[in-house]
């Protein structure tokens, strides 16, 4: 499988039009490895195939461009499904998510974006609860410039250690990259489990009153 993607990232100047059109994609379709290719890419940069700055811009637009078009769909076609999903006691549920963007939006669009799936449901849920574009564009750009940089260098640094081996270089970036995002996931984990025994002891609190 490694193999298919370095022959697919190759070193000629159409790798940069893969490289954005696949970060486009996987915004609003999470099945195409975006990250992967993108470390694959870093790793060809390292090697002097490719050049690390365009990769980073490249991988950044396509990451913000696939992400408004997945807020564009939640604005335009969310509102469509919004009675049938979010009727009676879910509607609660709905006024919490829109009351949580509003307040840290910016945080959560920017976590998200290394959360695999969690940045299409919160781009979607951006467009539906009719977040501010301006906002959500200024968020989104700052995320997605992060995003392209983490995942080039980690390959870019990857391959440096392996310059002799470039399939190494992508295990090793492609190992980190999983260490981080699983250390993301845990982490946010942890804090939600924490709120919620937090909420917990203060209802116990109250009722004990």
């Amino acid at each position: 499988m490694l193999e298919s993607f370095t022959d697919l990232v190759s070193g000629s100047d159409w790798t940069y039009v893969v490289i954005f059109l696949v970060a486009v994609i996987d915004a609003f379709f999470p099945v195409v490895p975006s990250e992967t290719m993108v470390v694959a890419a870093g790793v060809l940069a390292a090697n002097g195939d490719l050049s690390i700055t365009p990769l980073i811009i490249v991988a950044a637009l396509g990451a913000v461009t696939g992400d408004n078009v997945s807020y564009g769909i939640g604005r335009t076609l969310g509102q469509r499904l919004r009675p049938r999903l979010f009727a009676g006691k879910r509607r609660r549920h709905l006024d919490r998510a829109e009351r949580l963007l509003q307040e840290r939006g910016g945080y959560l669009i920017i976590i998200a974006r290394f959360i695999p799936g969690g940045r299409t449901a919160t781009t979607f849920a951006s467009g539906l609860l009719r977040m501010r574009w301006t906002r959500f564009l200024a968020w989104d750009a700052l995320a997605g410039i992060i995003w392209g940089t983490y995942a080039s260098l980690i390959g870019f640094f990857g391959g440096k250690a392996f310059e002799d081996d470039p399939l190494r270089g992508i295990i090793l970036a492609l190992g980190i990259a999983f260490a981080i995002a699983a250390f993301v996931e845990i982490y946010r984990w942890l804090r939600q489990r924490r709120r919620g025994s937090s909420l917990e002891s203060a209802e116990d609190t109250v009722n004990s009153r």
